[in-house]
């Protein structure tokens, strides 16, 4: 049997009340944890349909359900590879010299690798092995 639940608030364990519209605007509506080196390849996720090599460092992400607009918000790590020249690592949307993204659609986004310059370094694209994304937005 299948139904709905209605509710303005949640009463946690302690007896705090929580608004359901915090916990449903406050979660994460996609993640994806995935490896960017050699074949790419998806650890785990939620709200993800496809995962595309556009080369180095460059990937498509696309969700299994869309977004309502493509003003939702990304969250990507940093990742410090120790005792070597080339710094830390980002990963980030992927953006035009205007500061537009290049792909960033309701189902679809393009991500980008890169390690930072340092004093031996220019920095540029790079397949990083760890690769982790939270998007936050309203669906479709």
């Amino acid at each position: 049997m299948a139904g709905k639940i209605i509710a303005d608030t949640i009463e946690t364990g302690a007896g705090a009340d929580i608004p359901t519209s915090y916990v449903v605007n406050g979660s994460a509506k996609a993640w994806i944890n995935y490896n960017g080196q050699g074949t790419i390849a998806v650890r785990d996720s939620l709200n993800h349909s496809s995962l595309t090599d556009n080369g180095t460092g460059n990937h498509d992400t696309s969700f299994s359900a869309s977004f309502n607009n493509a003003n939702y918000s990304v969250a990507t790590n940093n990742v410090a590879e120790i005792n070597h020249a080339r710094g830390a690592y980002g990963v980030g949307v992927a953006i035009a010299g205007s500061g537009t993204a290049i792909l960033m659609t309701t189902s679809a986004i393009r991500l980008y690798s890169n390690y930072n310059a340092s004093s031996t370094s220019n920095g540029g694209g790079v397949d990083h092995n760890l690769n982790l994304l939270n998007f936050m937005g309203d669906l479709a």
